[in-house]
């Protein structure tokens, strides 16, 4: 999916949210650990025995009945948060969110003149927290100027999932359950003329809301230790809403530890802004994986995608980098200017060669390094493609970039690709696989698990990545996982290894 579209949100549905004692009388596993847990807080009265729900709610919060078999108290956020909020970890409670759940109002793009009338919000959500959404129209929306701090740890991540998943009749192929989180921000995009009088006219795919400005430090909060579980939904053709969206998100946020599973549309899509983002995971993505566009120009280090296994006719892509809008001259467009480092990209098996594991077009610059491209066995796709003359002429670079597909460059493209993928240094265009998957882990029957390096990647000599971006570290190898001691993806993630299940 590219470009940015101005779309309003579907009017949410009037029936409020209903919750019934129903479904499984187990939870569906979230990964580590189990829903309910903790050691009670956001209030004095004493915890429930374990098993069973909380009497009550925090203070904010309606109390909206059970779930999960009546073994935990459901406690709904509500829709419009201004000031601060804290969602607390709480024995015996899981919190819901219903509708369109804001977070401050939109700002405007100056830090020192808000919009008269506008207020800000931030919102914080303690590390073991369980959220859960019911349906396509409902999502988390931190608008421009206000903050979002969901820090879980590795033990205890933070999970926003659906209610199927509460109820335990999600699947492993279950997706598209309720919208996502979306990060509106302050700091320049494609969209925003940037000399004064600064000016946006962007709004977030998906919703009404605004993002950019020209304040490239800009903070919308600090996301730690997150899973975003069986989200995405599609509003109308063509626009949809993402696992996590970022829109003019700046610098000054920090993004790190975050996992996207099973989204209906992209793991993540990043509109503009200067972000930088590390440790990554997307799992099960039915669009591409990480899809950027309108100018980004931030780096993003240690990152995995693993995406649907063969079966899956999906042209998506693991990158999919944009720079529109393309009605402007390529000589004076904010063209986006990813830096990648360290990301290893899972193809899904493609019946033709029209689908590739990384694409570029609309003129961006992107910059990829010490990163593994391949496909499963048998997929007839393209480790990658340069989409059009103007992505030549910005001039992708790559450098220690190791692939192995059925077929290097798509074939309607290889010119160009070929062109920009030899310029580089230390490159393999047509290697042999050896990424193995956890030994302790499983592979889930709709993705292909395989992302820690082998010999043949190990061979690979890397690049100084801080002399690429002052946000990435240095490395000794590339790809996202050195090898079977490199656990950094374990233990906060789901699906990936044994007993983890989503």
């Amino acid at each position: 999916m590219t470009g940015f579209r101005l779309t309003t949100l579907l009017a949410v549905s009037a029936s409020a949210l209903t919750l019934a004692a129903c479904g499984s009388a187990e939870v569906a596993s979230p990964g580590e650990g189990d829903f309910g847990g903790g050691t009670g807080g956001g209030g004095t009265t004493p915890p429930p025995a374990p098993g069973t729900p909380a009497a009550d709610c925090p203070t904010g919060f309606a109390n909206v009945g059970l779930v999960a078999g009546g073994t935990l108290r459901a406690c709904q956020l509500p829709q419009q948060i201004n000031g601060a909020l804290t969602v607390p970890l709480r024995a015996g409670t899981i919190y819901a969110i219903s509708g369109r759940t804001s977070v401050g109002t939109d700002q405007g793009v100056d830090p020192a003149a808000p919009i008269a009338g506008s207020v800000q919000g931030i919102l914080t959500i303690e590390a073991g927290v369980r959220i859960f959404a019911s349906g396509g129209s409902d999502y988390l929306l931190v608008n421009r100027g206000s903050q979002l701090f969901a820090e879980g740890t590795a033990t205890t991540p933070i999970i926003f999932t659906s209610r199927q998943n509460v109820e335990g009749t999600t699947t492993e192929s279950s997706q598209g359950q309720w919208g996502g989180i979306v990060l509106a921000g302050r700091a320049p995009t494609a969209n925003c003329q940037l000399t004064a009088p600064v000016t946006c006219t962007g709004t977030v795919e998906g919703t009404s809301a605004f993002f950019g400005g020209n304040t490239a430090a800009d903070n919308s909060g600090r996301l730690r230790y997150l899973q975003i579980k069986f989200s995405g939904f599609e509003i109308s053709t063509g626009n949809e809403l993402q696992g996590l969206t970022m829109a003019g998100v700046g610098s000054g946020t920090t993004v790190d530890h975050i996992q996207v599973y099973n989204s209906s549309d992209d793991g993540m899509e990043i509109f503009g802004g200067t972000v930088n983002l590390r440790h990554i995971v997307i799992n099960g993505a039915d669009d591409d994986g990480m899809d950027t566009d309108t100018g980004w120009r931030g780096g993003a280090q240690f990152g995995i995608v693993t995406q649907r296994a063969p079966g899956s006719t999906s042209r998506s892509a693991g990158f999919e980098f944009s720079s529109a809008p393309t009605s402007v001259p390529l000589a004076t467009r904010y063209v986006s200017q990813p830096k990648m480092a360290n990301w290893t990209l899972v193809g899904r098996n493609s019946p033709t060669d029209a689908h590739t594991v990384a694409h570029f077009d609309t003129g961006t610059d992107a910059t990829i390094i010490n990163s593994v491209f391949t496909s499963v066995p048998g997929s007839l796709a393209g480790c990658m493609a340069i989409n059009d003359a103007d992505t030549a002429t910005s001039g992708v670079t790559f450098n220690s970039v190791f692939m192995s597909c059925g077929i290097s460059y798509r074939p309607a493209n290889a010119v160009l690709s070929a062109a920009a993928f030899t310029a580089g240094t230390n490159n393999t265009a047509a290697g042999t696989s050896t990424l193995t998957a956890p030994a302790s882990g499983t592979s889930l029957s709709n993705q292909v698990l395989t992302f820690i390096n082998g010999a043949n990647e190990t061979a690979v000599t890397p690049v100084a990545a801080a002399t690429v971006h002052p946000f990435f570290q240095n490395t000794t190898y590339i790809g996202a996982v050195q090898n079977a001691a490199d656990t950094w993806w374990q233990g906060w993630t789901c699906g990936l290894t044994a007993g983890a299940s989503c």
